[in-house]
């Protein structure tokens, strides 16, 4: 009789069931697909318009850097505030570990001129000699 009862208790699960598994991969799916664009740009800004633009070198993704100063003067680097001696040190070790590196600057079409100045001259004055205007191409 004791042979027959672990018998029962020995029966294996040949089927797994997948719904939830399913279910996690969409729900992380649908968020993923919501924050990304997030990542990209964090600062609202109305970039001025200059028409159209020729590039006519190709440049790495991953050698673009992109400083944002908002119309107040703030200033976002990665999605994250800096100051101005924050971007200036983050800045200064990306390039000396990679020369090629590009800074875009992104900065609200209202905002000084003072504010982008600073960020310009900080770029110049470190070496960093590829730096371009973001604006809105139309």
């Amino acid at each position: 009789m004791r042979r027959a009862s672990q018998r029962n208790h020995l029966v294996t699960l040949n089927e797994i069931n997948i719904t939830p598994l399913m279910d996690l991969a969409f729900v992380l799916l649908i968020i993923f697909v919501i924050t990304r664009p997030m990542l990209e740009q964090s600062m609202n800004l109305q970039l001025p318009s200059v028409g159209k633009l020729n590039t006519p070198q190709q440049v790495k993704k991953t050698d673009i850097r992109t400083v944002e100063v908002g119309a107040n003067g703030s200033i976002r680097y990665r999605g994250a505030p800096a100051t101005l001696a924050q971007l200036e040190s983050q800045l200064v070790s990306e390039h000396k570990q990679n020369p090629k590196i590009v800074v875009n600057i992104r900065a609200d079409k209202t905002s000084q001129w003072d504010h982008v100045a600073k960020v310009l001259g900080m770029c110049m004055k470190n070496g960093i000699t590829q730096v371009a205007p973001q604006t809105a191409n139309e």
